[in-house]
């Protein structure tokens, strides 16, 4: 309602321009008991379903950081509401509005966890599951520097590849399936990663299809080959090292800004002398605080 507030609502400004796409990207949505309400990603994640599945065994649920819901379940499910409309504009000719809820955002992403139920891969209690810790091949394990190595070797042909980097006889170990040989398997195998650096399992690793890669922090990921080849992370004109744009399209491929990031309020004042303000009105309206000028660098 706060746009609604300010005569701004999708009524008043669909009614101005049939072909305008208004996005809302909101956590509980537009109606609903919630819609008013405070909340963040862990609420929302919360109220999806999914937290219930984000865990290790004997452990509370727990919120990976806050990407889920912000940014899959909200964000980036609001941007594509967005291209859709835009393509549907192109044989309608009309524009709509588009209700992005982080809840229904997060629940939607988690389909597969729904649609695969009756497989077999989450009938267990959480952390005791393929996916979600419970298996000895899809975990990580730390090394002796101090590191760690992640495993997804799921399927039996790289399930192989991977005992037989760690120096182990198949024949000797229990199936790969039998759920209650998981813990011990578990042990076993994170005592035998203990024993090498990162590095060395790297070694032992590369070339292979066991599924076992490094996890790399912040400060070394640019730096590996595969991501050094691939120009996956760029550094701006101050030396800040993020992410290259993805996905990457061909013929269109988005040209990345080597540009610092702005501080806030930093283009506020060229901005609005652009649109006809005069810098004394600029600076009333910055004196009431209806706008922000300033140099102090954006935490975000």
């Amino acid at each position: 309602g706060v746009m609604e507030k300010l005569g701004l609502g999708p009524e008043i400004l669909l009614q101005e321009n049939p072909r305008l796409i208004y996005a809302r990207l909101t956590g509980f949505g537009q109606t609903g008991k919630l819609a008013k309400s405070a909340g963040h990603d862990i609420n929302y994640l919360a109220l999806s379903g999914v937290l219930s599945k984000l865990g290790r065994k004997d452990e509370n649920p727990y919120a990976p950081v806050n990407l889920l819901a912000d940014f899959a379940g909200g964000g980036v499910m609001c941007a594509m509401g967005i291209v859709i409309a835009l393509y549907e504009r192109t044989r309608s000719g009309k524009g709509q509005v588009i209700d992005a809820s982080m809840v229904k955002g997060a629940a939607y992403l988690s389909s597969f966890l729904w649609k695969s139920q009756n497989l077999g891969l989450w009938n267990r209690p959480r952390g005791e599951n393929l996916l979600d810790s419970g298996a000895p091949f899809y975990e990580t394990y730390k090394t002796s520097d101090g590191k760690f190595m992640a495993v997804g070797a799921i399927e039996p042909q790289f399930y192989e590849q991977l005992i037989k980097g760690l120096g182990l006889d198949s024949g000797k170990l229990p199936s790969q399936l039998s759920f209650t040989d998981w813990p011990e398997m578990k042990k076993k195998f994170a005592s035998i990663f203990a024993q090498k650096t990162q590095a060395e399992w790297c070694s032992i690793f590369d070339g292979t299809d066991a599924c076992v890669t490094p996890v790399l922090s912040f400060d070394d990921v640019a730096s590996y080959q595969h991501n050094k080849e691939r120009s996956s992370f760029i550094k701006n004109d101050q030396e800040e090292l993020s992410p290259r744009p993805a996905p990457l399209l061909s013929r269109t491929p988005a040209v990345p800004s080597f540009k610092r990031d702005p501080f806030t309020g930093e283009h506020t004042e060229e901005i609005l002398l652009e649109y006809g303000f005069t810098k004394q009105e600029i600076a009333e309206l910055n004196s009431d605080n209806v706008v922000e000028i300033g140099k102090t660098k954006a935490n975000l």
